[in-house]
């Protein structure tokens, strides 16, 4: 049917929740997706993909729109929210067959309206509209990575219903070294009218070349289908498309993606700590991350290194002490003293604020640093934890500290004699003990308070 066309549930993003820290894997919205794959095919393959998206948010002037992109006019269109999520027709948010004052009305009527979609709520804010493509087959495919290769899936029966088709997926996996060629993807369609097969080898093919250019780490299209070409033969033509970058290659790739935009995931909203940190960490050659995950938790971390931050992390939750997890972060790439300041005052604003007389722990932790100073980070930790001394009593806030690298017996000495100048408890470990020693006695502190 039209609206199995274009309100298509996600195949691998219906087990999902809502993320609560950035990886190195980034989705993208459907309009730059499309945007990219029509730019890869023409770079890459001298081949047109006839699509045309436009995005649509509160800022948009829908006559200028018009202006910009006069095909608008000219054709019935489908709207649809892109917002990184599916089942968008199960939630009645795809206009289908709609003329271009149609669409514009659709758009107003659902903007900025609030939402929950698999746990996740939020308003919806992006729109995309594109030509409407009648048709009637619906295929699914897809193409992701893993640490040794790639796994490419297909399924002949594709749409909302996709999952209820699951014993007709059909998938190949091959090694990063291995050749994708007619004869690896012959399993795929081996069940496909013959007609169609050279079709759909050369559109798979093609498309995991654009995969690799583009770095990515997901491309989905849940549907594609097939529509006449100028010859009269029927090509492949993706409906809707889901796209996940490694953003990590963006030193190579940036100019393919010319301006891509990394939207949080649905539902996310950034406090104005995260913004702070943000902009610190655009600012500056090292790493700086900082997600709070419970405003209200009593156990913060502040930890040297993105392996760390995550053995951390996974150590409060094994104790049983996840929910009271205030946050997820990491400094690292060797910080100078002044952005170890900025960044730990951001810290421990959070974890000092609305004080409720149970005590709270912050861990200072990290493994055994290769080229960091741990002094010169130390001392712009400590300048922050000194401005913050009274707020940190306040909230009965203990610190834990553990730390190994160059310098970092003069960085653990300057910690010793912090807790002395401003009358905080400051437990100080070096590399002698275990990383996540701290962890637990961090976490016999906060119990002692609920007992």
């Amino acid at each position: 049917s039209q609206r199995r066309a274009h309100g298509c549930v996600s195949l691998l993003q219906t087990h999902l929740h809502c993320p609560t820290s950035a990886m190195a894997r980034k989705k993208v919205r459907e309009y730059d997706a499309k945007r990219l794959l029509k730019a890869a095919f023409a770079r890459l393959l001298g081949q047109p993909l006839p699509i045309q998206v436009a995005q649509v948010n509160a800022e948009t002037d829908f006559s200028a729109l018009l202006q910009s992109q006069p095909w608008l006019a000219n054709t019935k269109l489908v709207v649809k929210p892109d917002m990184l999520f599916g089942q968008r027709g199960k939630h009645d948010l795809v206009g289908l067959d709609l003329a271009y004052p149609q669409a514009e009305a659709f758009i107003r009527e659902r903007l900025n309206r609030t939402v929950t979609v698999n746990g996740c709520t939020g308003p919806i804010t992006t729109f995309v509209i594109e030509p409407f493509q009648p048709h009637k087959e619906e295929y699914y495919m897809s193409v992701q990575s893993d640490r040794l290769g790639y796994e490419i899936l297909f399924c002949e029966a594709g749409g909302v219903d996709i999952e209820e088709n699951w014993d007709k997926l059909r998938t190949i996996k091959f090694d990063t070294a291995d050749e994708l060629n007619g004869g690896t993807v012959a399993p795929l369609i081996s069940t496909m009218p013959l007609e169609v097969r050279p079709q759909l080898e050369h559109f798979i093919i093609s498309i995991f070349k654009v995969f690799l250019d583009l770095d990515a780490t997901l491309l989905e299209m849940n549907p594609f289908t097939l529509v006449p070409g100028e010859d009269g033969a029927p090509r492949p033509f993706p409906l809707d498309i889901r796209l996940e970058l490694d953003d990590t290659a963006r030193f190579r790739s940036a100019a393919k993606w010319v301006d891509v935009e990394f939207p949080l995931p649905f539902g996310r909203t950034l406090t104005s700590a995260e913004e702070a940190v943000m902009s610190m960490d655009e600012a500056t050659g090292a790493s700086l991350k900082f997600t709070v995950l419970n405003p209200k938790g009593r156990v913060w971390l502040m930890v040297a290194g993105g392996g760390a931050s995550v053995i951390y992390t996974d150590t409060v939750g094994d104790l049983g002490f996840a929910q009271e997890l205030g946050n997820y972060g990491e400094y690292s790439g060797a910080p100078n003293t002044a952005e170890t300041y900025a960044y730990a005052g951001t810290v421990l604003d959070c974890v000092t604020a609305a004080p409720d007389g149970r005590g709270r722990a912050l861990l200072i932790g990290g493994g055994i640093a290769n080229f960091t100073d741990v002094a010169a980070t130390f001392q712009g930790i400590i300048m922050a934890l000194k401005e913050r001394s009274e707020a940190l009593k306040a909230a009965q806030v203990r610190i834990f500290v553990r730390r190994g690298g160059p310098n970092f017996q003069k960085g653990l000495d300057l910690m010793r004699k912090l807790g002395d100048d401003i009358g905080i408890p400051v437990e100080v470990h070096g590399p002698e003990s275990s990383m996540t020693g701290i962890c637990a006695e961090a976490i016999a502190y906060v119990k002692s308070f609920d007992s």
